[in-house]
């Protein structure tokens, strides 16, 4: 196994791992963002109101986004296995 694709492996791994965590994490940035500016107008400055908020949304956007996810980290795994006798020459 050359250097090459030992970092094409590792490239593919962490470019799957973005697009996964991706939408998740921005849907958590932007209502943690809401409600920051919600505590700012109302001068509520409660740490702990974010948390539920946020967590709600990173369930309705993994609900939303299973199917897609599922297939990505299918389609990786199938084709590091696939591939798998060519990198152990």
């Amino acid at each position: 196994m050359t250097e090459d694709v030992v970092l094409s492996l590792g490239r593919d791994a962490i470019w799957t791992t973005v697009l996964l965590a991706g939408p998740l994490l921005i849907a958590a940035l932007v209502v943690g963002l809401v409600v920051s500016i919600l505590q700012a107008i109302t001068q509520i400055n409660e740490a702990t109101l974010t948390f539920i908020p946020k967590m709600l949304a990173i369930v309705v956007m993994m609900v939303i986004l299973a199917p897609w996810m599922t297939q990505m980290i299918t389609s990786y795994t199938t084709e590091l296995f696939t591939s798998l006798p060519n990198y152990v020459r």
